[in-house]
Order: C-alpha cells, then structure tokens, then sequence
C-alpha cells in the first residue's frame, strides 16, 4: 500500500509539473514583426500606359465616282495644304466644262448684239413706223374732207381709216420692241438670264471637276493609303488617312477609382515601350467629362512638354507615371499595418506597449499601395505590429523588421513596360 501511495503521489507530482511547464509556456512573449514608425518623403503616383495620338486625324474620300488615274503620295510622307494627293480621270468633265464655257460665250454675244446692233435696228424700225403713222393719219385727214364734200365715196374713207389703224399697230410695236432691247428690257434681261445660266454652268463643271482632285485640307502626314491607280472609287470610302499636323497628344484610360488623384497641369514622366532609357516630360492636358461605362475608366489627354522626341510615332505604346502627392516629411507606416474601414481617413493599428499589444486609432494623410502617413495617434519611434492579427493585451516580443521606403513611398510597378504597368495604380 505504501508503495502504491508513493507512485501515485509522484504520478501527481508529474503531472502537476507538466501543468505548470504548458501553463508558463504558454504566457511566454509571442515574438512578432515590428517597424519602427519614423519620417520619411511619400510619394504618390498613378502609373498606366497611353498611346501616342495626333490632335487631329482625317479620312479622305472621292465625292464622285471615277477611276483613279494617279496617287501622289505614300504612307509616312507630309503634305502641306492643299498639294495634291489623288487624282481621278477627268476627260468627260473637262469636255462638260468646255461646253458650259460655250455656252457663255453664246449668251455673251447675244446680249452684246441686243445692247449695239439690235438697238439701231429697233431705233430704225421705230422711226419708219412713226414716219408711216403720221402718213396714214394724214391721208386718212383729207379722205375724210374730200369725202365730207362729196368728192369721194365713203368707202374710200373705210380704206383710210384701216391704213392708219394698221400704221399706228406697227408703230406701237416698234415702241414695244425699243423697250424690249433697253437695259431694262424683257429681251436684255432675258439675255441676261441666258449670261447667268451659263456662269452657274461653268461654275458646276469647275466643281466638279475640282472634285476629281483631292487636296490636303491642312499640312498633316499620311498613316495609311487604301487606293492604287486604276481602282474605281466611289463616294464614302476612305482613301487615305491623314494626321493633322498639331500638338502630339497622349492619351490614356485611367480606372474611374482614382479620378479624384488627378488634376489639369499635373505632371508625367513618360516611356516609350520601345526606347525603355529615353523618358521625357508631359503634363495633364485634359480629363473627360464622362467615364466609359463599358470600361469603367475615364480618358485622360498629356500634352507634351517641349518638343516631341523624333523616335514617337502615332498609336505607340507608351507608359506614364502622374505624380499625384507628395510629403517632404511624414509619419511613414506600411499599408500591411493598418485595418482600414469605410472611412478612407481612419484606421486602427497596434502598436508595442510595455511588452504587450496595444490597439491605436490614427487619423491618415497621404496614401499609396505600399505605405500611408499617419497624421495622428501615433509618435516617431514607436513600434508597429506589421501584422496585426493578435488580440489587444497579448505579451510581445518584438522583432523588428526593415521596410524599403522605395517599396512602400512610390505606388507599385517599376521602371518595366506599359504592359506591366497597365492599371497598377498608387492610392
């Protein structure tokens, strides 16, 4: 019995040891990763690609259906306003044209004939009438005495009457015609009419026949060509594509979540895909008014400051990198340390306090994917639990960690191309 009660009580004290031993391993200090909070520059930008874009592009068509008889240009080449660039076959337009000036020349000469010759001959007319017409009223006079005296019969005077009725018809109709061919007369003006009809005539066939030859609207260079001598066009086909020559522009689409980070005048640094080593400088031109609701994003033009490097070419892939913030000085900790609600300007954090977890309420400033500045609730040299998973109040020990402020100060991506830029935004 004796020995029983022994091993029992050594089994207790075992056990009561173990209890002990899980009971102090288990109030150990948990070993965590902390930064120490500290000042430093914070930078945020927005990085995304664009594509090289003129301020204007054209499409340049036929108004008329024809064959085309020569190109002038080619693809690449600048044109100035007005040079030549396609030219149709203009036979049959050419013959029109010659025939509405024919035709000007005909009605030319009649009104000139109506305003000199025409007008003697009327003028002439018109005195024989007149000279006629006093003839007939005389012989009519002494008819009607001789026939009141009973030397005639009265059918001699029927005669008389008729011959100056006819008379005085011939020599209003002599007036008639000195009015028809006076400046203000029915066949002047008809003529006139005639003079016009052929100047409209032979401003219709010189249209058209302009539209045989199409011309640069303003001085622009050629992206593509579509048409070869020979092809018969017609109107509404696009033959030749034109950049307006003008400001080269950048064009971007931006995710709508960050509209509010850009501003006009920000400025960008820009690479082009293809010259990874040659970056230049662009500022923000303008931001659309309307986001794309396919695409959630909203477009955003770059003007270029100084000259367009000689290497852009239109719709080259292009990456941007906007500077939308920035701190000289600020209270730095990883974005990893932070439990942000729905107010974008508050968060919690926890902090190493006498060896245990301490929660803290902050108030934020500027943020980016990596980092955000804490305006309030935390001094410098404190130290931030990176993970914030433990419970308030559990004892710590702390290890602390080094964070590169390159990685948390400057948004994400790096110096790649646009396709590993593309929508990795700073916040």
């Amino acid at each position: 019995m004796a020995k029983r009660l022994i091993r029992t009580l050594l089994v207790l004290l075992v056990l009561a040891a173990l209890l002990i031993a899980v009971r102090a391993w288990q109030k150990r200090p948990v070993e965590v990763e902390v930064v120490e909070a500290g000042y430093a520059p914070l930078v945020r930008s927005l990085r995304f690609s664009a594509r090289v874009e003129a301020l204007s592009r054209v499409d340049v068509g036929s108004t008329v259906t024809g064959r085309v008889e020569r190109v002038a240009v080619t693809e690449g080449v600048m044109v100035r306003k007005d040079d030549l660039l396609v030219e149709l076959e203009s036979q049959e337009l050419r013959a029109a044209l010659a025939q509405a000036q024919a035709s000007r020349l005909q009605a030319q000469a009649r009104l000139a004939g109506l305003r000199s010759t025409g007008r003697g001959a009327v003028q002439a007319s018109l005195e024989q009438a007149q000279a006629a017409a006093r003839a007939a009223q005389a012989e009519f006079d002494r008819v009607t005495q001789l026939v009141a005296q009973n030397f005639l019969s009265a059918s001699r005077l029927d005669d008389a009457r008729r011959g100056r009725d006819v008379a005085l018809a011939q020599l209003d109709a002599a007036r008639s015609q000195v009015q028809a061919v006076a400046d203000s007369g029915t066949e002047v003006m008809q003529a006139q009419a005639q003079l016009q009809l052929a100047d409209a005539g032979i401003a219709a066939a010189t249209a058209r026949l302009a539209q045989t030859r199409l011309r640069a609207p303003a001085d622009a260079q050629v992206l593509a060509r579509q048409v070869e001598p020979g092809q018969i066009v017609q109107p509404g086909r696009a033959l030749l594509t034109l950049a307006l020559k003008g400001p080269t522009q950048l064009t971007a689409q931006v995710d709508e979540r960050f509209l509010d980070q850009l501003a006009l005048e920000q400025m960008a640094a820009v690479v082009a895909d293809a010259y990874p080593g040659r970056r230049f400088a662009a500022r923000v031109l303008s931001i659309a008014p309307a986001v794309d609701a396919q695409r959630g994003a909203i477009e955003v033009k770059f003007a270029l400051v100084g000259d367009a490097p000689a290497f852009l070419r239109e719709d080259m892939t292009l990456s941007i990198e906007v500077e939308t913030g920035s701190r000289a000085r600020a209270l730095v900790v990883p974005i990893a340390a932070l439990t942000i609600g729905l107010d974008p300007t508050r968060a919690t954090l926890r902090v190493v306090q006498d060896g245990r977890i301490e929660e803290r309420d902050v108030r934020l400033g500027l943020r980016t994917m990596g980092a955000a500045e804490v305006r309030t609730g935390l001094a410098d040299g404190e130290k931030v639990v990176l993970r914030p998973v433990l419970p308030d109040g559990t004892r710590v020990r702390s290890r602390v960690v080094e964070v590169s402020l390159d990685a948390v100060g400057t948004g994400a991506g790096g110096e790649g191309g646009a396709a590993q830029l593309t929508n990795m935004m700073g916040r």
